[in-house]
């Protein structure tokens, strides 16, 4: 099975570290991803790390790693509350998915509670700020090993 995992970011994620940093921290994307590209060495997984305002890239990006990818992590940002065309995307995808967000969303407004994306996701990681990137690389790492035996 395929080592490679896209890490896919949602719309605003560019602004991690300049947008209410009292909710999503001070680090930016761009050290999220260096973060995401030391552990995945470590863990023997190469990586595809992109982000997009635009649902569209997104969905193009899912349907990529649809041949050529081991694990999906994703943090769809506001996507996650109105997305049922990401959702189908992931359906199509037959491999490890986690969902990730960087704030815990069950403690913020109502309409961030419900996640498209949660129907499809193996796991769901929130609230652990930017720490929730590198949790789920570990247990994509692990489920790709799991379907692999």
């Amino acid at each position: 099975m395929s080592r490679l995992v896209f890490v896919l970011n949602g719309p605003n994620l560019n602004l991690l570290g300049k947008r209410q940093p009292h909710i999503y921290g001070h680090e930016t994307l761009a050290d999220v991803e260096r973060d995401c590209r030391a552990l995945a060495a470590e863990l023997g997984l190469e990586l595809r790390f992109h982000q997009s305002n635009r649902e569209y890239e997104i969905i193009d990006w899912i349907h990529e790693a649809r041949e050529t990818a081991g694990g999906i992590v994703i943090n769809p940002a506001a996507f996650t509350h109105t997305s049922v065309a990401i959702l189908d995307a992931l359906n199509t995808f037959d491999a490890p998915v986690i969902e990730i967000h960087i704030s815990n969303v069950h403690k913020r407004e109502e309409f961030r509670h419900h996640s498209f994306v949660s129907g499809r996701a193996d796991g769901v990681i929130a609230g652990f700020g930017t720490q929730g990137y590198q949790l789920a690389l570990r247990r994509v790492a692990r489920l790709i090993d799991e379907k692999a035996k």
